[in-house]
């Protein structure tokens, strides 16, 4: 039996790794590497191929967790590590360049976009919800769009694996509308 496949997306620091380590199943393989892009975030590594973790169900099913690099001259390998998805976890910062940064990923991945297999992830930030929602809620609706969206912590294991169950409910559901 296949794997069902999710991808974790976003740009560079926005917790993919982190979210993968917080959930997997088994010690995550990382492509880390030393970050020679400190204008784009000041982390110390960045992730230069993929992240992969898995997560074992109580089925037997195994759920393959794929972290993509956030960097945009990595963008070439966005298509080919979301081959086969059954969806996405897009996580943002929560900074003056993340509304434009959720366009840009909405507009990479239209396909699970149109599906609505999509869950948005809004971290680094202390703020009440409603205030962090507010502009991101704003920008799906300009585009039509009706995609979960939490405020999160990539480091709690409990708030990656909502996001999972979110991502995995939001999908079937659609594919139960898309069947009928």
């Amino acid at each position: 039996m296949m794997p069902m496949k999710i991808i974790f997306i976003g740009p560079m620091g926005a917790g993919k790794t982190t979210a993968i380590r917080a959930v997997s199943d088994i010690p995550p393989i990382c492509t880390e590497s030393e970050n020679h892009d400190k204008a784009a975030h000041e982390k110390a590594t960045t992730t230069v191929a993929m992240d992969y973790g898995e997560i074992h169900l109580d089925e037997g099913e195994t759920v393959a967790l794929y972290g993509i690099p956030g960097q945009e001259r990595f963008s070439f390998m966005w298509p080919v590590l979301a081959e086969g998805a059954m969806g996405a976890i897009l996580l943002l910062c929560h900074n003056e360049q993340a509304t434009a940064q959720l366009l840009t990923y909405l507009d990479a991945f239209p396909a699970l976009v149109e599906r609505g297999s999509l869950v948005i992830g809004i971290g680094h930030t202390n703020l009440p919800s409603a205030q962090v929602l507010a502009p991101y809620q704003a920008v799906l609706e300009q585009r039509g769009l009706a995609l979960p969206l939490f405020v999160t912590d990539v480091r709690e294991q409990h708030h990656v694996s909502l996001l999972i169950d979110s991502l995995i409910a939001n999908a079937e559901l659609n594919q139960l509308f898309q069947g009928s």
